[in-house]
């Protein structure tokens, strides 16, 4: 994907420049606790999961969100083209509030084509109910809850599922999560 300008950001892909930020990011203690892996214990294990996730043939989307002012890294944003379509997104604690996870959000969603990604899901933790007012903000739509022995971190997590279907497929269900673990319901939001 080429580069998106916002009103305020840039979202381009990643390079091996943004190390530095990319590893403040995924160091902080209050952002990782709601990521789907370890902090990185050092550089080179911040530079390899960077190639892992977002240099080395990233699945669908990923790409950096940056200041149009400077060209600084405060956090990313993907989408997978698996069969499940998930949305994601992870930010620098210090530039949480301002809007610019939704406005990055927003633009990547546009970007995207819908032959492609004809739905989108994306799953926040129950104790992380800004994450589920970004997805609120995307037009994203509640599915249900899903209790989740959480890898690898190895601990218990509620799930809250969001849908949004692009194509015009209302009826979509989106139910692997709901099938493939016994604890789920559908909360009263």
């Amino acid at each position: 994907m080429t580069t998106i300008t916002t009103e305020r950001l840039l979202l381009r892909p990643f390079t091996e420049a943004d190390l530095p930020e990319f590893m403040a990011i995924q160091q902080d203690p209050q952002v990782n606790r709601f990521l789907p892996w370890f902090m990185p214990k050092n550089e080179a294990e911040a530079l390899q999961m960077l190639h892992d996730q977002y240099l080395d043939e990233p699945d669908g989307e990923a790409l950096a969100i940056c200041l149009r002012s400077t060209d600084q890294a405060i956090g990313y944003v993907h989408a997978e083209a698996s069969a499940s379509h998930d949305f994601g997104y992870g930010m620098r604690r210090d530039v949480w509030g301002n809007g610019y996870m939704t406005e990055a959000a927003q633009a990547l969603v546009q970007q995207l084509p819908i032959a492609d990604y004809p739905f989108l899901t994306a799953t926040h933790d129950v104790n992380n109910p800004k994450s589920g007012a970004v997805m609120e903000r995307l037009g994203m739509q509640y599915q249900y809850t899903y209790l989740e022995q959480w890898q690898p971190k190895n601990i218990p997590v509620h799930f809250r599922l969001y849908l949004l279907n692009r194509d015009g497929n209302e009826q979509r269900q989106f139910l692997k999560y709901w099938d493939q673990y016994p604890t789920h319901e559908i909360e009263p939001l």
